[in-house]
């Protein structure tokens, strides 16, 4: 089994980061492949930044796509950019971390806080909680106005500053924490010792759902709204 994790910014060392957590979590049968664009922002933390993340999706699919293609697709990025978009390209299974986190979250305990990067971020999170559902699970959304590359060397004070608002988040009553960004993927254990709940991070969630779904051969419903885009579908009907 192939996962292809596509990481919409251009950094490198985020990129090998969330592999490693990938890897961790997939198993020793799962090939796992992170990818990242050449050009475009270097870390996601605006609505236009995003919206060059998901540009980024939907090339690094059908560049994937054109070397045979994967069994699954994660998007590394907690905006979860381009998610509709890539599910309209193929019909396996394409997870979001953000999605993936929320529920693994809802699974785990009753409720969950959110702990983030910047604070301007903090809209497209709540968007994301009232899209998967999980308003009456997610009782806190918090800001570390930690910029998303300076997790790539996390410093005691960055990690004092996650921990503290993670700690904050079971005061607010979270039985589970969300982490926000994918540069967080290896602060989990350590938090979760630190804070006294489980600690999920979305690259894990996510990657562990799809090798789940590939496994079960449950891909992405081409019944109606992710079927293939109409110019495409007529593209691979002429050939």
């Amino acid at each position: 089994m192939r996962i292809t994790l596509l990481n919409p910014n251009t950094s490198r060392a985020m990129t090998s980061k969330i592999a490693v957590a990938a890897r961790e979590v997939a198993g020793p049968d799962v090939e796992i492949t992170a990818v990242c664009p050449d050009d475009g922002p270097d870390a996601i933390e605006s609505h236009v930044d995003e919206a060059f993340a998901a540009m980024a999706v939907i090339d690094l699919i059908e560049s994937d796509q054109r070397m045979g293609g994967s069994d699954a697709y994660v998007i590394a990025c907690f905006g979860d950019p381009g998610l509709d978009a890539a599910r309209e390209l193929v019909d396996v299974p394409v997870v979001g971390i953000a999605e993936a986190a929320m529920h693994i979250a809802a699974i785990s305990g009753r409720s969950f806080g959110v702990v983030t990067t910047l604070t301007r971020t903090l809209g497209r999170a709540r968007d994301l909680v009232t899209r998967y559902g999980m308003s009456a699970a997610c009782v806190s959304l918090a800001g570390t106005g930690i910029p998303v590359l300076d997790l790539e060397d996390t410093s005691s004070e960055s990690f004092e500053r996650i921990a503290e608002l993670c700690t904050a988040a079971v005061d607010a009553e979270a039985d589970v924490i969300v982490l926000g960004c994918a540069g967080m993927a290896d602060l989990c254990r350590t938090l979760t010792a630190r804070v006294g709940v489980p600690v999920v991070d979305g690259v894990g969630a996510a990657v562990g759902i799809a090798v789940g779904m590939a496994r079960m051969g449950v891909g992405t419903s081409k019944r109606d709204e992710y079927a293939l885009p109409p110019r495409r579908a007529a593209l691979a009907g002429s050939i």
